[in-house]
């Protein structure tokens, strides 16, 4: 192969996922893990992974036990303050522990020395496990009830395990089933909501806080605001869930049986009507209507006018960013700006997508992050103005950046606005911005 492989949105929108190129598949071929080694994390969990996401349950630790190649990188997460190393134990495994499979007995030991030794008592122990246990078949729901019996705190399993990546059941949808599985079903709160799909919060300056505040909406939580486990245990009073990631379905669908909490699913977008249209369907959902005129038209207006400011600017996009690569680079088309490269791990979800793009922009070429062939990319010279993702930033190193990838999560039209600016601000030589930030 003389470059990196690619496939243009026209010719893909034009096949059925099932014939699509196997290149396109990480399941078919090794795996050359760029988005991975820029967040130093695993394939696609950006700035989460398995570890610091199960973390998200307040005054939780984690025990990890495996080889010691599996959690080198688990301090370089450690977060914003640096708790989530703090948090972090390790049982290293050798060849002898993986053979015999004398850790098992190991681990629960591990974990009553966890909570002897803590300086304050943790709400719960999750046990990390990762593609050994996977391959070995390792009854971990029966480990947990060892330790918890062992110990009289809750033992929850979370599984690092790549190979699941593009199942039914990859490791970021179990994880965030994991994070809300210790809460109890209580009385409900009429005016109570949860925002359930991201480790942390949406940014301050979201109008999502308003709308909702504005529709008799008082009490608005997220797992990544909750200080402690009195304030995680409120939200098995919430009235409904407010989805925003498909990962999180099977968490609200368990929260809907055990729990009785309905959810309304939205979409992170960054097209100003399709933002209006989400949230006039969720104002039908609460038999309200949401004043959202003046963010629309304040959005709208700053699109249009950096469009005019920046009129052929050619963008790249990758996936290492708080976006959809392919609903951000729909919406930068149809905007009136270009999209010459879509560097992401494309799913038969986004067939619809992908047959947008191709009426807007057949010849958009989609590199695939994971596929060897990636090492030979070489950049076009002058074709790309600007990239929008790490990873995108990484093939154009000497091109405007805006990496999009902070801890606050971008969403609406305030997300748009946010995203706009750090645009502008990246192509007239500011210093760059992770975004998101509030």
């Amino acid at each position: 192969m003389s470059g990196a492989f690619f496939v243009p949105v026209g010719q893909l929108a034009a096949l059925a996922p099932e014939n699509w190129p196997d290149a396109l598949f990480s399941s078919r071929h090794l795996i050359y893990s760029s988005p991975a080694t820029l967040a130093f994390n695993s394939p696609g969990a950006q700035g989460f992974g398995v570890k610091r996401a199960a973390l998200c349950i307040p005054g939780s630790v984690m025990l990890l036990f495996s080889p010691g190649c599996c959690g080198r990188n688990t301090s370089a997460v450690g977060g914003p303050d640096g708790t989530y190393g703090r948090r972090m134990r390790y049982l290293l495994l050798d060849e002898a522990d993986i053979v015999t499979g004398r850790y098992l007995n190991r681990i629960v030991e591990a974990v009553r020395e966890i909570c002897e030794s803590a300086d304050e008592r943790p709400s719960a122990v999750l046990l990390c496990s990762t593609c050994v246990d996977a391959l070995l078949g390792t009854d971990m729901e029966r480990v947990c009830r060892r330790a918890s019996a062992e110990t009289g705190l809750p033992v929850l399993s979370c599984t690092m395990y790549a190979l699941t990546r593009e199942g039914r059941l990859p490791p970021m949808v179990l994880v965030r089933r994991t994070i809300y599985s210790l809460l109890e079903k209580a009385e409900k709160q009429a005016d109570a909501m949860n925002i359930l799909g991201y480790f942390t919060p949406l940014r301050d300056d979201c109008e999502l806080y308003d709308l909702c505040r504005g529709a008799g909406i008082r009490r608005i939580r997220e797992i990544g605001r909750c200080r402690n486990m009195d304030e995680y245990r409120e939200m098995a009073r919430a009235n409904f869930n407010l989805v925003l990631h498909p990962e999180t379905r099977l968490a609200a669908s368990w929260m809907a049986e055990t729990l009785g909490i309905a959810s309304v699913e939205l979409t992170r977008t960054y097209q100003p009507e399709k933002i209006r249209a989400q949230y006039a369907m969720l104002g039908q959902v609460l038999g309200v209507r949401f004043e959202d005129s003046e963010h629309f038209e304040k959005a709208s207006e700053k699109l249009a006018a950096f469009v005019r400011r920046h009129r052929g600017l050619t963008i790249a996009v990758g996936e290492t960013a708080n976006a959809d690569s392919f609903e951000l680079s729909l919406a930068l088309l149809r905007a009136g700006l270009a999209v010459a490269e879509i560097f992401a791990t494309v799913d038969p979800a986004h067939a619809v997508t992908l047959k947008c793009i191709a009426e807007l922009s057949p010849d958009t070429r989609l590199y695939s992050n994971l596929s060897p062939s990636m090492l030979l990319y070489r950049q076009k010279e002058g074709e790309v103005g600007l990239a929008i993702g790490q990873d995108a930033g990484w093939y154009h190193p000497g091109c405007p950046c805006v990496p999009w990838n902070g801890e606050a999560q971008p969403f609406g039209y305030a997300g748009l606005c946010a995203l706009l600016d750090e645009m502008e601000r990246a192509l007239s030589g500011g210093a760059p911005c992770a975004g998101g930030e509030a």
